[in-house]
């Protein structure tokens, strides 16, 4: 097993994902569902500056998720492994970033929206948020492909990691798993942020196990050897 600066960096980089990650999320004063309501922006509004600090933590975790990826493809996209390891880690980033841009916004309409409703009456508040449905909508489909996206990756990554125990075995199939879950769920239920958010805090657990297990294990890259 190969433990070094790299692979400390690179666990370290999965445990800081899943602390701005959940800790945005979970210190968040308010949770957007998949489309604003009026009453968000209330909400939102007792505490501004709070809620859209909280975000911008959450979106920095999806950020270190992905620097977390670029670093374990560094340390691991070699000959045989780079065959499963680059397309599966290549498409968790895309899908990782997908959704960052999605969270941006959430976050940034929805600040927006407290000035834009604040003193408006209720025909206002609606004239406001009709104007707003079409964008809402199109990002939608930001989420549900970031998320198809991720999966897809992780299934791959979950696979060269089964291959060539390049880490614990169950870590391996808990990737995996974690993907096909991921997908299953986007590809056959119609949007609810409330169906998939399990799905959110298993992936933090994820990456918690990941960063745990590079510190304490490195990786190992003899599997594959001649």
């Amino acid at each position: 097993m190969i433990k070094d600066f790299e692979t400390k960096f690179t666990g370290w980089a999965f445990l800081v994902a899943a602390l701005l990650l959940w800790g945005g999320w979970a210190l968040s004063s308010h949770h957007v569902g998949e489309y604003f309501v009026a009453t968000d922006f209330a909400s939102i509004g007792e505490s501004v500056w709070y809620w859209i600090w909280m975000y911008r933590i959450h979106i920095f975790g999806w950020v270190t998720m992905a620097i977390a990826m670029f670093s374990f493809i560094a340390i691991t996209a070699r000959k045989p492994y780079r065959v499963l390891i680059l397309p599966g880690a290549g498409m968790t980033i895309v899908g990782t970033f997908t959704i960052a841009i999605a969270a941006a916004y959430y976050y940034n309409y929805g600040a927006w929206g407290v000035g834009q409703t604040a003193g408006k009456s209720p025909e206002e508040i609606q004239a406001f948020m009709d104007s707003i449905l079409y964008t809402n909508q199109y990002v939608t489909c930001f989420v549900r492909f970031g998320r198809i996206f991720s999966g897809v990756g992780l299934v791959l990554l979950g696979a060269a990691l089964i291959k060539w125990k390049i880490v614990s075995l169950w870590l391996g199939w808990f990737t995996a798993l974690l993907g096909l879950v991921a997908m299953g769920i986007i590809l056959s239920i119609a949007d609810n942020f409330e169906i998939y958010e399990p799905v959110f805090h298993i992936k933090v657990l994820w990456l918690i196990a990941m960063g745990v297990m590079l510190l304490r294990n490195g990786v190992n890259l003899t599997e594959g050897k001649e």
